[in-house]
């Protein structure tokens, strides 16, 4: 049975679930920080999809990309599974501009993290739910 990692759960907020996966914001305004989650227990890498959740992820990575990039007109959208934390598998699309703090560095562990204010918060994630469903 699936189960989102409780770092996953305590770090983001639901926006949508897609046919394989779950889609969240990060909370944190600092970077447009989507993340997907394929829905499959024990799953901790790409490889361990079978062939078809492997190719449904890589067109929900473009698909999400695609709406990153034609909403926000980022400088570059990072795409990156890492699990060094969280081993459960999970993808970070990241619109990044020129401008941003650490760019043109990887966001992690750059500068620490910067929640938004509750309002904000439910704005972005309202706004998420209507382009991506």
């Amino acid at each position: 049975m699936f189960e989102l990692h409780p770092k996953l759960f305590a770090d983001t907020i639901l926006v949508a679930d897609w046919q394989l996966s779950r889609v969240l914001l990060m909370n944190e305004r600092t970077y447009p920080w989507l993340i997907l989650v394929p829905r499959r227990a024990n799953v901790a890498e790409i490889g361990d999809l079978d062939a078809a959740d492997r190719a449904l992820l890589i067109e929900e990575i473009a698909r999400l990309s695609d709406i990153v990039r034609a909403r926000l007109s980022p400088d570059r959208i990072n795409v990156a599974a890492l699990g060094n934390v969280v081993p459960q598998l999970h993808v970070h699309v990241i619109a990044r501009f020129r401008d941003d703090p650490v760019w043109p560095r990887p966001v992690w562990g750059a500068l620490p993290p910067v929640p938004y204010d509750a309002e904000d918060l439910m704005r972005r994630v309202e706004e998420w739910r209507a382009v991506l469903g």
